[in-house]
């Protein structure tokens, strides 16, 4: 009976993935569909590969991946990898070409550099490497808006690499395949391992860069998350010049012109804010502002594992039981095959991929109108920021290109515990252009289309991290509710007097303690301490940017105390 019970569980979950798949490639808008005769050659990129597996689809990809012990059988269907000493991304392994291309137009305070002739030399072992081996092409779109996607080559080493981002990215339709010329090619091959002396790298883990040549070469590393990444950093440096604003967020949409934007970085509720029942997803990572609306980059989500609970986030919750999620250092019992959310031997970071329609609410297009409300979260490791605050468009400016959060254990390497930082855009490793271009395209954008702004803190209450503790969930989802709704526009509000923007005072179902930090803490001195010393880091922060954005943008940041 047990096991009767388990198979029609599994069958039930099979069928759940295949009709999500089925209404995708109807879809034709999204194009989600299968095509695997299409002839994806190697040749140009001079590689003398073995077997090339062309645009497997996800069947066959799910089983080699077990067949040749990359990955796992979960229950209820995912599919388990581990991903060994790189469970995050190595930030200091990127590197971008630096060449008449890109001399004048990357933002090299941010990206490091490799030169020409080192990246020649990191290529030429690369074909050496890969001659012989099996490996994996997809041919994909990044973003789903039809008139600013760029389309992208992908070869693999690992099948479970090649589902992951088939789930991650988006499928042409039939048609689109005929005519499918990709403008990037990004070649990921774990087995690779750089030489520093020889190709420049600090380390025999590489992300390499080359926006003249158009090549990703990505090594060293089993991190899947590095391949959409890459896309990621594609994107930033090219839509910029067509007008449209790319972003490091959540979008969802509650209909009749109701989108909202959430920026944040890994650690600080993006996803998991997004993931509304009552609202249509429209992706949870990564998306572009252009004239036709909002738009995601990508056909699935990659969403954080530890800790998940059916009570917190059951959307996210159900995939963990669908056939074909990509599960990352996710512990599983070898004998029940059961899931250990709560258990971070292999990772604090442990991750799941899955397609976007795996989320009962998701929009296949990938696309909705233009945005109401734009929420910037952060992870506030000092505790002194309120869990919601009203922004002026001019505050707004300065809280993007400031991008304070703090960076959450596990999603970079080396990184065990929260640490303050400032991550410009909300998205600072991802973006090659200076941030005031960024920042000067969003301002226009928000001031085009009366954008709502807001600014909420998933991080410490109570007192600084090690002292307080996190923002309730609950009480974050009341208040973001309220604004997405407009009726926190009717609460009253008082101005803080160290950041300057507007905090409501009370919100029926929520504590309004909460509300005002210094109330939290028990030694107000202390508090007062802390808000002066992270005012006094914004405003050293916010120097390099004073020069390139207008009066009331510089005006916009916390006040500091000036000593009688």
């Amino acid at each position: 009976m047990a096991e009767g019970l388990q198979f029609y569980r599994q069958l039930q979950a099979r069928v759940g993935f295949l009709t999500g798949r089925l209404s995708q490639m109807c879809d034709f808008s999204q194009g989600k569909i299968d095509v695997s005769h299409q002839n994806v050659e190697l040749a140009d990129l001079g590689i003398e590969a073995g077997d090339v597996r062309k645009n497997w689809n996800e069947e066959r990809l799910y089983e080699q991946a077990v067949r040749s012990g990359e990955a796992e059988v979960a229950k209820g269907g995912a599919l388990l990898v581990k991903t060994g000493k790189h469970t995050g991304r190595s930030a200091k392994d990127k590197f971008t070409v630096r060449d008449e291309t890109t001399e004048n137009s990357v933002w090299w305070d941010n990206n490091a550099s490799m030169t020409p002739a080192h990246f020649d030399a990191l290529w030429e072992d690369f074909q050496a490497h890969l001659k012989g081996k099996t490996l994996y092409t997809q041919q994909l779109f990044g973003g789903a808006d039809l008139d600013h996607r760029a389309p992208v080559r992908v070869v693999n080493e690992f099948a479970w690499h090649s589902l992951f981002i088939r789930h991650l990215l988006r499928i042409p339709t039939a048609d689109e395949y005929e005519g499918f010329a990709h403008d990037f090619t990004i070649i990921n091959s774990p087995s690779f391992r750089a030489d520093p002396a020889k190709h420049g790298t600090v380390s025999d883990t590489v992300i390499a860069v080359n926006f003249a040549k158009k090549l990703v070469l990505i090594g060293g590393t089993s991190y899947a998350g590095e391949t959409k990444k890459s896309v990621f950093t594609i994107l930033n440096y090219i839509l910029p010049t067509k007008g449209v604003m790319p972003m490091h967020c959540s979008v969802n949409d509650g209909g009749n012109d109701d989108a909202a934007i959430f920026f944040g970085l890994s650690g600080t509720g993006k996803t998991t804010l997004s993931a509304d029942a009552s609202r249509t997803l429209i992706g949870d990572d990564e998306h572009g502002w252009s004239e036709n609306g909002l738009f995601n980059f990508e056909g699935g989500c990659y969403a954080k594992m530890i800790n998940l609970s059916p009570e917190a986030e059951p959307e996210i919750y159900a995939t963990t039981s669908m056939w074909g999620t990509v599960l990352e250092n996710v512990v599983m019992d070898p004998e029940t095959r059961e899931l250990d959310f709560y258990d971070n031997t292999l990772a604090e970071n442990s991750r799941g991929a899955y397609p976007i329609s795996a989320i009962e609410n998701a929009a296949l297009s990938g696309r909705c109108g233009q945005p109401k409300n734009l929420i910037m979260l952060t992870c506030d490791a000092f505790g002194v920021m309120p869990p919601i605050a009203k922004l002026t468009p001019a505050q707004a400016m300065y809280h993007f290109l400031s991008g304070y959060t703090a960076k959450v254990a596990g999603t970079e390497k080396g990184v065990t515990e929260p640490t303050a930082t400032f991550s410009t855009c909300f998205g600072g490793p991802f973006m090659p252009r200076h941030p005031s271009e960024y920042g000067k395209l969003l301002g226009e954008l928000i001031d085009k289309y009366n954008v709502n702004c807001w600014l909420v803190s998933t991080g410490w209450t109570g007192g600084a991290h090690g002292v307080g503790h996190r923002m309730p969930i609950n009480a974050t989802r009341a208040l973001l509710n309220a604004a997405l709704d407009g009726s926190l526009n009717q609460a009253d509000f008082r101005q803080d007097e160290t950041f300057g923007f507007m905090v409501p005072t009370a919100l029926e179902g929520v504590d309004s303690t909460i509300l005002n930090p210094r109330d939290t803490w028990t030694d107000k001195a202390a508090y007062d301490a802390q808000a002066e010393k992270l005012a006094k880091m914004f405003v050293e922060n916010f120097k390099v940017y004073e020069a390139h954005v207008d009066a009331d943008v510089n005006t916009a940041g916390p006040q500091v105390r000036v000593p009688a």
